[in-house]
């Protein structure tokens, strides 16, 4: 059996000035998806379009529309009670933190 090819990293540039706060932004994202999945085996859909609206607010500001568009994704997957179309944005959310690497340089 041959192993499966190792994703590519995802690179995102962020500003210098902002570039302190990133780390910390980025760890509170991965609670993030811990409090999702929690929801998602609570069936909390209330939860799950909350904590999708917080991702949908934050991410473009720190240079991550990524996190702003998957976010967006499960606010409404959730607001709808559509729980498997959440469970697999926020396993998306999971795949892309476990993958971005930053670095500092021009926003992308």
């Amino acid at each position: 059996m041959r192993a499966m090819p190792t994703p590519p990293a995802i690179v995102v540039k962020v500003d210098p000035e902002i570039a302190d706060m990133v780390p910390r932004f980025l760890a509170n994202r991965s609670r993030d998806v811990e409090r999702l999945r929690e929801a998602l085996g609570r069936a909390d859909a209330d939860a799950v379009r909350a904590i999708g609206h917080t991702l949908n607010g934050v991410g473009g500001g720190y240079g991550f529309p990524a996190i702003s568009e998957l976010g967006a994704r499960i606010e409404e997957d959730g607001g709808a009670g559509r729980i498997d179309a959440a469970r697999r944005a926020v396993d998306e959310l999971a795949d892309y933190l476990a993958r971005v690497q930053v670095e500092t340089g021009e926003a992308s």
